[in-house]
Order: structure tokens, then sequence, then C-alpha cells
């Protein structure tokens, strides 16, 4: 593998947990969903794939191993790519409208007394959801009711 795909992969580690679980959201982005699978793949698919990968072995026998390793591997994948989407979405920059959004977010909090460095020009997802999760444990339940 190479350095880029690893650091993404802990980009998607850090954006999974850094993320607000919060379920408002799940109406306006996709990280809610993503996140919840990726969470139950990362601790089931492994599981999975031993079991599917012993029974191909055990029901064909050994002439299907490779396929068997294939099968495996396959689930195995399943929660790596939901980590590297989540990577790539952690640093992908944000639309103008969503730092919009973002920016009126971090006055309202700064008009509270909560200290959060302004976004820049290069803001991206991660960002927001630095935000998102501070605006989330300060806001009240009345602000996030009228989105």
């Amino acid at each position: 593998m190479s350095i880029q795909v690893i650091k993404t992969l802990g980009d998607g580690r850090r954006y999974m947990k850094t993320w607000p679980m919060v379920r408002q959201l799940s109406f306006y982005f996709p990280e809610y969903r993503v996140i919840k699978a990726t969470q139950v793949a990362v601790t089931l698919m492994p599981v999975l794939a031993l079991l599917a990968a012993t029974s191909q072995v055990y029901i064909h026998g050994w002439d299907f191993l490779p396929q068997a390793i294939t099968i495996a591997l396959f689930f195995i994948s399943l929660p790596v790519q939901g980590l590297l989407w989540l990577g790539w979405r952690a640093r992908h920059p944000l639309p103008l409208s969503l730092l919009d959004w973002c920016q009126q977010l971090t006055n309202k909090l700064s008009s509270m007394g909560v200290k959060h460095s302004p976004l820049g020009p290069r803001a991206c997802y991660l960002d927001m959801a630095l935000i998102l999760k501070a605006a989330f444990e300060r806001l009240d339940q009345s602000y996030w009711e009228e989105l």
C-alpha cells in the first residue's frame, strides 16, 4: 500500500470519530449512514470472512482454497472501503453554500463565547465536523429544530 492510502485510512478513522452522530444531520449528509455501516462492518466482517472461507473449504475441499481466500478478502475489504470514502470525504473541500453555513455557525458559537478558529478558503469536511461537534455540545435543541 502506498503512504497516501494509509493516510486516507487514518483520515477516515479520525473523521469517523469526529463527526457528531446526531440523527438531524442524517437528512443532509450521508456521513451518518456511512459511519454506522462502517462501524458495524469493522466488527462483523472479519468474523463473516472467516466463516465464509472456512465453510467453502469445508464443503468443497482444499481445491476451492483460492475462491475461499477471494471471498474472505472481499468481506475484509468492505470496512476498508468505508474508511477510504470517509478519508476522501474528510479532505474534500467544502462547497460555498456549506462554507457560508459553517461561517454562520462559527459566528453564533463565538457570540456565545466558544473559541473556534475561523474557516479559511481551503476548509474541508473535517473542519466542518469539528464545528458541528462543538455546536451540538453547546447549542440548545431549538436551534437544530429550525433546520
